[in-house]
């Protein structure tokens, strides 16, 4: 080869690999983020949910991504099985790269993903996760919540419970952390509020197997004037069909979590109880600018409406990209530093997500269960804002690990 040609190859070299770098440098770089969720067991709740993060996702990249770069997801089930929410994790953070975990809905899977986070040193942003573990007694650095948890809800049902004159409960709830915790905080909130009431009886069905006529037979025994119930999904069905063709709840007070969810509302139809006290989301009459331009949204995405799934899943993914931007980093001490007391816009207001727990304000509507054009429905409702619903930062620091 002659001088003249080499010089020539070498300069059409340089100049390639200038006009490839000029054009990497132009273009925007993906930032990845991992999310996990029960998609295949829990598909009532986990497929709306599904829809609001991908509509959050987009909307985020429509208005210039994560300052500048493209938000992308990648998404696995864990069939609602901790050992393989492990492994998807493992997964997305040593092959797939990504800068930090989201999702998770039962709360033995978000305790094990939680508790991965905290030995990876990987930022989890809990979405539904319930219990109050979580960001209380096994609480750490890197793990975040933003659905109300346990405590949250079951303050906002005891503040209704303590008005009601029933003095003898009995409560209902599936066999797993989140319904032990639902129903332990709940007593302790309510003797708080009334130390006068008693519990009389309690029944623990496996989750997703629960025998609904065994169940409402064993409260009926009781004598109870009023029930707590815990249970949700097909569980839920089956309670309500059975309770009711036994008279259960015939003349007493049922207070329930998540029953006003229309994930789980709407499957009961005109079966749906009335009257019961219930936390939820009645999308049909929230008229609010937030809610209005969010549920207009979704509607015209998917041409449905929204479910509380839908809420979760896209406020989710807005908090998570509010993370990505005020941290300007996707090293894992940045994002939590941009975490905390982080605020957020959401279709149903601001949100902070709290330094000293790492829980978020979102709150949820308390309300009255109620048939309507063959529907169950929520009706009397209000909005509680979680933030009025949470303990002091002494109280916190009781129940929290330091350090």
């Amino acid at each position: 080869m002659t001088k003249t040609l080499f010089r020539t190859v070498c300069f059409a070299a340089l100049l390639g690999a200038g006009l490839m770098a000029s054009a990497s440098a132009g273009r925007a770089a993906d930032i990845k983020v991992g999310e996990i969720n029960s998609y295949s067991a829990l598909p009532a709740f986990t497929e709306p949910y599904r829809k609001g993060w991908q509509l959050a996702v987009e909307e985020v990249n429509a208005n210039g991504g994560i300052n500048g770069d493209k938000l992308v997801v990648i998404s696995k089930d864990d069939g609602g099985k901790p050992g393989a929410a492990i492994t998807a994790a493992n997964e997305l953070v040593s092959r797939d790269g990504v800068a930090l975990i989201t999702g998770g809905f039962l709360s033995n899977v978000g305790l094990a993903i939680a508790d991965f986070a905290k030995q990876k040193r990987v930022v989890f942003v809990a979405g539904e996760p319930l219990t109050d573990a979580m960001i209380w007694s096994k609480g750490n650095d890197y793990t975040f919540r933003l659905r109300p948890s346990n405590y949250m809800q079951a303050a906002m049902l005891a503040e209704e419970a303590a008005k009601l004159p029933a003095k003898r409960w009995a409560t209902v709830a599936p066999n797993y952390e989140y319904g032990q915790s639902a129903v332990a905080v709940f007593k302790e909130l309510l003797k708080k509020a009334r130390p006068d009431v008693e519990f009389v009886a309690e029944q623990w069905p496996p989750l997703g197997k629960i025998d609904g006529g065994a169940v409402a037979q064993a409260l009926a025994a009781a004598n109870p004037e009023a029930i707590l119930n815990v249970e949700f999904g097909a569980d839920l069905v089956q309670f309500v069909r059975e309770g009711t063709t036994r008279g259960l709840f015939k003349d007493r007070s049922v207070v329930s979590f998540l029953t006003g969810e229309p994930e789980y509302l709407e499957p009961l139809k005109g079966e749906a109880p009335e009257g019961w006290i219930v936390t939820g989301y009645p999308w049909y009459s929230i008229d609010t600018p937030e809610h209005n331009a969010f549920k207009k949204a979704y509607e015209d995405k998917y041409g449905e409406h929204p479910y509380l799934g839908s809420v979760a899943g896209y406020i989710e993914l807005k908090t998570v990209a509010e993370i990505l931007r005020k941290a300007k980093s996707t090293e894992a001490e940045d994002l939590i530093a941009a975490a905390k007391g982080l605020k957020v816009d959401t279709p149903f207001g601001e949100i902070t997500i709290r330094a000293i727990d790492h829980q978020s304000t979102f709150g949820s509507f308390v309300g009255k269960t109620a048939v309507k054009d063959g529907k169950g429905v929520m009706v009397d409702f209000t909005y509680k804002d979680g933030a009025d619903y949470l303990p002091s930062d002494e109280e916190v620091k009781k129940l929290r690990p330091q350090g």
